[in-house]
């Protein structure tokens, strides 16, 4: 625990200006922000290039966490969200590369691994669920893929703890729907 509040702490003073403490925060959170990333996208370097945007981002938007919430949760937000903007990104490189763009000989993560696919075929539902009800989103990946509790969620997004389970039930519902469709 003592490793949290040093962590809080840090994230704390890196708010009020301190450039040392943001520093070290960036160093210390690198490799779980790298590992969280992962969860999200299957090709590793797909994962590092999230983990720089999430790390940027943080020393860019340090300045605008309150402590209102958990440094930690706020950091998860923006892994999720920073993931989520990196896989839109590639199926939009691929996109392109699909109308006269030379490919890239990268391989198909959906045939070199079921994990890999199941992934991306998650982050495919979510994109889809996204566009007819962005509300069920954003509580699913904080407790599905963040893994944080119900509490946690219903402070950062400032709803009832009762919303968040029922916006939870209903996202699972239609993403289950979404990714049997396929």
């Amino acid at each position: 625990m003592a490793r949290d509040d040093d962590q809080e702490e840090l994230a704390r003073r890196a708010a009020g200006g301190d450039r040392v403490a943001l520093d070290t925060l960036l160093g210390r959170i690198q490799p779980s922000v790298l590992r969280r990333c992962a969860r999200f996208l299957p090709c590793y370097q797909d994962a590092e290039e999230a983990c720089q945007d999430v790390l940027l981002q943080v020393a860019r938007n340090i300045s605008r966490f309150r402590g209102q919430s958990k440094f930690s949760t706020w950091l998860h937000v923006i892994i999720a969200n920073s993931s989520r903007q990196t896989y839109r990104s590639l199926k939009r490189r691929a996109v392109e590369q699909a109308h006269g763009v030379p490919p890239i000989d990268v391989p198909d993560a959906r045939t070199t691994s079921v994990i890999a696919g199941s992934r991306l075929d998650l982050l495919d539902a979510l994109d889809r669920l996204e566009n007819r009800n962005a509300d069920l989103v954003g509580p699913i990946v904080l407790r599905d893929i963040c893994q944080l509790d119900y509490r946690e969620i219903a402070q950062h997004l400032g709803i009832p703890e009762g919303t968040v389970k029922s916006r939870i039930h209903q996202g699972r519902a239609r993403v289950r729907e979404y990714l049997g469709a396929g």
